[in-house]
């Protein structure tokens, strides 16, 4: 039942990753978009998430959040890393992005899809309304993480052919996550770590690298609206859903 539910995250991936294709001529917009709808996945999703499952405390501080500061700066360091390797080899790392970052970052959605799944399947083993309630929320933000994945991967130079590939790779995840908890039981505090971990990636993606470029060559109006209107669409996702 969890890998036939799984099949509309699949769908809705691919869907996300088609709206991002076609509407490339207005890359402004499209950026604008995925970095409004980053933020909401990341604010209203991801986090109050991670927070309930991982909730010990280190030093007055719940792990969630501490992995979410050491995703954020880890995301840094790799881009920061990868930008001076390309600077060392004669490019200009503050007009060349480095395509290897564009990938780790849709590696990094395939991975989150992947646990998606796993999500999907571990709550039709507490019960079927609860598999259903998850799986509802999983299919109805895995639009946003389609696009998001090809916008990526397209952003740091990728091919368009990687860029599907990538996306491809996205959608299937879930479906091999929520086939996976047939074999294994993911403990909650784990799946809370990861959550908090890769929302400062996001975060770190979203705020540093794809807001800036979409207000780059196209400072206008209709760019923030759509980052508002980003957001605007988590929340009556997580509204709904939750």
């Amino acid at each position: 039942m969890a890998v036939f539910v799984a099949l509309g995250a699949f769908l809705m991936t691919l869907a996300g990753g088609w709206t991002a294709q076609r509407v490339t001529d207005r890359r402004h917009l499209v950026l604008g978009l995925a970095g409004g709808l980053m933020l909401g996945v990341v604010g209203l999703d991801l986090l109050p998430e991670a927070l309930h499952a991982a909730n010990h405390v280190v030093f007055g501080v719940p792990v969630a959040l501490l992995l979410f500061v050491a995703g954020f700066l880890l995301a840094h360091l790799v881009e920061r890393l990868l930008a001076a390797r390309q600077a060392a080899h004669g490019g200009d790392e503050h007009h060349h992005r480095a395509p290897e970052v564009g990938l780790t970052a849709a590696g990094a959605m395939v991975g989150h899809s992947a646990m998606d799944g796993v999500a999907i399947g571990a709550a039709f083993q507490v019960g079927s309304d609860m598999g259903l309630a998850v799986a509802l929320a999983v299919i109805a933000h895995d639009f946003a993480d389609g696009f998001n994945t090809f916008t990526i991967t397209s952003l740091y130079g990728n091919a368009r052919r990687r860029a599907i590939g990538m996306l491809v790779a996205d959608a299937c995840a879930p479906l091999a996550g929520a086939l996976s908890t047939a074999f294994f039981h993911l403990p909650e505090p784990v799946l809370g770590g990861y959550l908090g971990l890769f929302g400062g990636v996001l975060l770190y993606l979203a705020a540093a690298e794809i807001l800036p470029e979409a207000h780059h060559e196209h400072p206008a109006r209709s760019t923030l609206l759509c980052t508002v209107a980003g957001a605007a669409f988590i929340w009556l996702v997580v509204g709904i859903t939750g």
